[in-house]
């Protein structure tokens, strides 16, 4: 009887009672009592400004069909999700943490269940027990409508669901997938339900649970699976996502806790097949009979599923691929109009009224809460992780960025008094941006290039540097770079905007990177002895010397960023330590990228340092044998449209005009490839091709952009502008960060393929991938965009 009536308490008493339904229990909740629950920060920062999302399974991976097929439809769905402006959400677990968004090495390591045979199969039941015993697990339906609405993810995309099995009148043979969506507020869209079930059944069951059957398309027939009629109607008929999107919302201003099912016709051109693999499903369904596999459980679906696929000789994994495709495309839409119906009715930022989402807790929020509460040493105790070494080393600065807007633009607010606004934090740094980049587009390429990114850089002993190192191992990247400085800062650039987003004032407190001492970081080096390091200007002119002279000894690449004009010369102390050995092949810095601004400032102060006046300059310049031909060609390349689509940019006169070309030139004795960042007039190269490279057999093509002109050493000289790509200025979220995408995208490409600049096609192919980067981060309110990690597939 005491337990009928707090059954019968309203929620708020639940509440304080100690009991918490699902609906109301939070992903906030649920980190904040240790849940070892990773939310990719894509999805966070999607679901945090109510932007679509579609949740996806892993079960369909790791027991529903044969590798590599499985990891293939799994890429593709979540590019179909993406084609639709959603951001695909795929849940899984490894290693007994539950993952909100796989990154493609842990989708790759579900997939691979050749390798991986322990991988399990979680449903409701199972999570507990495969989170306690650390296991690798794909979700089930049921198990993926848990987490997302845990997430506050709207919108599921599957293939079929579960249902009441053959006999189950009499088995009791029904799936937890049914009961889940009866206590879930997600749209669940799928092609009906898997055709081994009973489908009446099922739709019966489906009405007691109060779970809305919707079929998605010109009918109201409910699809079976392999094919676009059951014989069964669905109760409700839409044929628009927006339609969709009413009903969830409606349900959702309701506070209904169930879910939705949106049944999806698998498309015509697999009907015909269809019914012939209905056949194969009854057959099958009769040797499981006789064999006794249908009272196996949960291990009935996969056996009858591959069963199918071997009595109809591999056509239903077509079909099956094919209906799971579709529903991806369907559930995106749905998606995208609940987030625009959402907007529209004034429902700021999230999707749902997730607590976590509400108020806009990010991971960085989370970390920093438990950081600061689990005392004040653990920083002092990080030890570093067991990794390979790495093959890409990053050095300069780390921050913390924390962004405070105002919600009025109103002249007679006080400045000497607070006001109503927002206040964010995010991850920062020139050198952590590029390495972020790097390291997401390199572990898109392989799982073996996971670990190839280290980042070297200061922090302090504070609550910003243990966010610091919780944020990048939550991002993946490796934390064994960062030197702990007992008495620092960590860097921190605290920007105040207006509410029209103009910035009004702020402070960086940047000091810590300055602090790094050479030995420090020449140590990390040694450990890892890569083929690449990259540097930011914001470090000392000490520590930069002694990394160009290492390098320089140890035969290994030095790409310097120069951060800023003011920054940009800390690089000539080492260049002019190193004018003495220079020749024609090895300049002491491989690759260096400036803007326009911080090439004329570098040009100017190798002038004033009277570096140009050395004999080692002047011979190498004479070996480029620059003459009136090239001077020509370069007129003539400087008279064309900056962007070929839209005239407004202007023309390339700025190459002659400004002295850019000639200034590059000048510098090519010190760096042998410049990567000029231009803005919205597109990226410029310049710099010296090896003997015997492919561009020895290349011309000048203006209408490629490209000046060619061969030296009296078999060196080419090669200048090439590559226009910017077209963007829509009102997509632009934020411009921090763009530049340092650019150059870790870069920095991932040359990781793979050394000798990139040396052939004028890969050149191409690596400066499109990076000018692509850019553009999704400019298109991000993160310093890296994290999409990065999965619009990219890089050639090994």
């Amino acid at each position: 009887m005491t337990s009928l009536r707090l059954y019968q308490l309203p929620r708020q008493c639940l509440r304080w009672a100690g009991y918490r339904t699902l609906s109301t229990y939070t992903l906030r909740d649920a980190v904040q009592r240790g849940a070892p629950i990773d939310v990719h920060p894509e999805v966070q920062d999607a679901l945090a400004h109510g932007q679509p999302v579609v949740a996806l399974e892993t079960t369909i991976v790791t027991h529903g069909m044969p590798y590599p097929t499985n990891l293939t439809t799994a890429r593709s769905v979540e590019k179909n999700v993406r084609a639709n402006e959603a951001i695909p959400a795929t849940i899984g677990l490894i290693q007994g943490r539950v993952k909100i968004g796989l990154r493609p090495a842990e989708l790759e390591r579900l997939a691979d269940v050749e390798t991986n045979t322990d991988v399990v199969k979680v449903s409701r039941r199972d999570i507990g027990a495969t989170i306690a015993l650390k296991k690798d697990g794909g979700t089930t339906c049921s198990a993926t409508l848990i987490f997302a609405v845990l997430a506050g993810i709207k919108v599921f995309a599957t293939g079929g669901l579960g249902g009441v099995h053959r006999g189950g009148e009499n088995t009791m043979d029904v799936s937890a997938d049914l009961h889940e969506l009866s206590r879930c507020s997600v749209g669940l869209v799928s092609a009906g339900v898997k055709s081994i079930l009973d489908i009446g059944r099922t739709l019966e069951y489906l009405e007691t649970l109060g779970v809305p059957v919707v079929s998605y398309g010109e009918t109201n027939d409910f699809p079976a699976f392999y094919t676009r009629k059951s014989g069964f109607k669905s109760p409700w008929q839409v044929s628009d996502p927006a339609s969709a999107a009413r009903i969830l919302h409606s349900q959702q201003q309701l506070g209904m806790s169930n879910g939705t099912l949106f049944a999806v016709p698998i498309p015509e051109k697999y009907e015909a097949v269809g019914q012939k693999l209905q056949e194969s499903v009854e057959v099958a369904l009769a040797e499981a009979e006789q064999k006794g596999i249908n009272r196996l459980g949960k291990e009935a679906t996969p056996w009858l599923l591959k069963r199918v696929g071997e009595l109809t000789e591999g056509k239903s994994l077509a079909s099956n691929v094919a209906l799971i495709e579709n529903t991806a495309r369907v559930g995106a839409r749905i998606a995208k109009a609940y987030s625009q119906l959402a907007k529209d009715m004034g429902m700021s930022g999230p999707q749902t009224d997730n607590d976590m989402s509400r108020s806009e807790i990010s991971t960085s929020a989370l970390t920093l809460l438990q950081s600061t509460s689990e005392g004040a040493d653990k920083a002092s105790t990080h030890s570093p992780p067991n990794k390979p070494a790495g093959r890409l080393v990053v050095v300069g600065a780390s921050a913390i960025d924390i962004t405070s807007q105002a919600n009025t633009d109103d002249p007679s607010v006080s400045l000497h008094s607070t006001v109503p606004g927002t206040v964010t934090t995010s991850l920062g740094g020139v050198a952590r941006n590029m390495a972020e980049a790097a390291h997401r587009m390199l572990t898109s390429a392989s799982s073996a290039l996971e670990d190839a990114t280290v980042l070297v850089s200061p922090i302090g002993r504070d609550a910003f540097g243990k966010m610091l190192v919780n944020e990048t191992e939550q991002l993946g990247m490796r934390s064994d770079g960062f030197l702990h400085v007992n008495d620092g800062r960590t860097a921190v650039c605290n920007m105040v905007l207006d509410g029209s987003g103009g910035l009004t004032g702020g402070v960086a407190d940047m000091d810590i990177v300055q602090s790094v001492s050479a030995t420090q970081v020449l140590d990390i080096i040694r450990v890892h002895e890569p083929k690449i390091i990259a540097v930011d200007g914001n470090l000392g002119e000490d520590t930069v010397q002694a990394i160009v002279e290492h390098s320089t000894r140890e035969d290994i690449q030095v790409f310097f960023e120069p951060t800023s004009v003011v920054k940009s010369t800390r690089v000539l102390p080492a260049v002019k330590a190193s004018i003495d050995t220079l020749n024609g092949n090895r300049p002491p810095i491989a690759y260096i990228s400036p803007n326009i601004l911080e090439l004329s400032s570098i040009y100017q102060a190798v002038r004033t340092n009277d570096l140009t006046a050395h004999d080692a300059w002047w011979r190498i310049i004479d070996d480029m044998a620059v003459g009136s031909e090239f001077r020509l060609d370069l007129e003539h390349l400087a008279r064309r449209d900056a962007c070929e689509t839209n005239r407004d940019k202007g023309t390339l006169s700025f190459l002659v005009n400004d002295g850019v070309a000639q200034m590059a030139i000048n510098l090519l004795p010190f760096f042998q490839h410049i990567i000029i960042k231009c803005g919205q007039l597109g990226v410029i190269v310049v710099f010296r091709a090896e003997k015997g490279s492919p561009w020895s057999q290349e011309r000048t093509n203006i209408r490629s952009r490209q000046v060619v002109a061969h030296g009296k050493t078999g060196q080419s000289l090669v200048l090439k502008h590559y226009p910017a790509r077209l963007l829509d200025v009102s997509s632009i979220v934020n411009v921090t960060g763009a530049g340092d995408s650019l150059v870790g995208s870069l920095l991932a490409s040359l990781v793979q393929a050394p000798r990139s600049f040396q052939d004028s096609a890969e050149l191409d192919r690596i400066v499109g991938i990076a000018q692509k980067a850019a553009i999704a981060t400019l298109q991000s309110r993160l310093a890296v965009a994290p999409s990065l990690s999965t619009l990219f597939q890089l050639r090994m």
